[in-house]
């Protein structure tokens, strides 16, 4: 029988391998002496389902507009949906919360945003403090630090010992959980046909691009990413190599007046800009061999035995991804479509997403006059923008 590469088996669901769940990163001691969340300690080799993060990254989760407008707690419940990528990784259908009835005032929106906002700036604040002496402790000085906001709906895995229709922020904060980017396509077609005009930004560019994940046998706990477009004669042209984005916060947020939750998160990158010749050469071999196929997931595949360079790097993943960027001198919209391969869990998905980088915030952190004040006026105007026009949706 002719070899059948990995991304193009289709295996029955029967078939399918049942991996364990990502495990989200237990938080080990309190900040700010409050109780809303925990501090998560970590070592440079603390990575994640290809997910890294920095030295005492911050993890967290909270929830707001807990209670009903008569105190009532209860009227926040657990519910089981079908996501059908998940269910096969984890064997059982994850679990979103939910209210009863959705609350879109403009109390609900202030109360809210006012919540996140005393909530996150602690956070934000020294995190970007340890992810810029990260970045100076480097060789690599050529790193950029990134504030996104991410909409999709967190997915609690695991059953609660409690019933579903009674829960509490402590059980909940017990279960694992992942936040799922994936939204409807009328979602991201409204948002481009009518969200992006009515708050300011103007069209910036579409990109048609590839992304070539690398390991390297030197490297055990970083990937090298190889950022690629397809050239006029079909084949994979290399423009870009980076390694490995590094979190340094990421806080999954709860809301519960709107149809979306809210996912903040600080990261940053490092730009290879001196690379050895040998490794270069291994490298631009990888993705030269790669053949641009658009029936198999991913978008790429390779010849039996050349997504190997040599004993040190091999292909474990690519992602063909097609996005629509809008922007303004504060934030950066980008709506794509994104088909993702892992070689090393042979996991696939394709998915629509939409996401801001918040620049402003970034640029006023790096501004060494600026003050707690402004930062924190930036980050409350960048969530009533978030609130009105991008976690309203169908349900789920």
């Amino acid at each position: 029988m002719a070899y059948i590469p990995p991304h193009k088996r289709h295996l029955k669901d029967s078939e399918r391998p049942m991996l364990m769940p990502t495990p989200i990163p237990a938080s080990l001691t309190p900040r700010f002496n409050r109780n809303v969340g925990l501090r998560a300690l970590r070592s440079n080799a603390d990575w994640i389902g290809w997910k890294f993060y920095s030295n005492l990254a911050t993890t967290r989760w909270f929830a707001v507009g807990w209670n009903d407008e008569n105190g009532d707690a209860s009227a926040s419940h657990l519910k089981p949906v079908s996501v059908e990528p998940f269910e096969w990784r984890t064997g059982e259908k994850p679990l979103i919360l939910v209210k009863h009835n959705l609350d879109h005032s403009v109390e609900a929106q202030r109360s809210s945003c006012a919540s996140i906002v005393e909530n996150v700036l602690p956070d934000l604040l020294s995190s970007f403090q340890e992810a810029r002496a990260e970045i100076d402790r480097r060789i690599c000085k050529d790193g950029k630090l990134t504030m996104v906001a991410r909409f999709g709906n967190i997915l609690f895995q695991g059953r609660p010992s409690v019933n579903l229709e009674s829960v509490t922020e402590d059980c909940l904060s017990k279960l694992k959980r992942t936040f799922h980017t994936t939204v409807s396509a009328s979602y991201a077609a409204n948002i481009i046909a009518e969200v992006a005009s009515k708050i300011g930004l103007d069209f910036a560019d579409v990109k048609d691009s590839y992304l070539v994940k690398l390991s390297d046998s030197t490297q055990p706990y970083s990937t090298i990413f190889c950022k690629c477009r397809v050239n006029d004669g079909k084949k994979l042209q290399l423009y870009k190599i980076e390694l490995n984005p590094v979190r340094d916060m990421v806080i999954d947020i709860s809301c519960l007046h709107t149809d979306l939750d809210l996912r903040l998160a600080l990261s940053h990158r490092r730009i290879l800009t001196s690379i050895p010749e040998d490794d270069m050469c291994c490298i631009r071999y990888l993705i030269d061999s790669a053949v641009v196929d658009p029936d198999v997931e991913g978008g790429l595949r390779w010849p039996f035995g050349k997504a190997s360079g040599g004993n040190r790097f091999n292909v474990i993943g690519m992602w063909h991804t097609k996005a629509t960027a809008y922007a303004n001198a504060s934030v950066r919209l980008k709506v794509q479509h994104a088909d993702r391969f892992d070689f090393i869990t042979t996991y696939a998905e394709a998915s629509n997403e939409v996401f801001l980088k918040l620049k402003g915030i970034v640029s006023g952190l790096l501004d060494q006059n600026v003050e707690i004040n402004a930062i924190s006026d930036m980050l409350k105007d960048n969530l009533v923008l978030i609130w009105r026009h991008f976690l309203r949706c169908e349900p789920f």
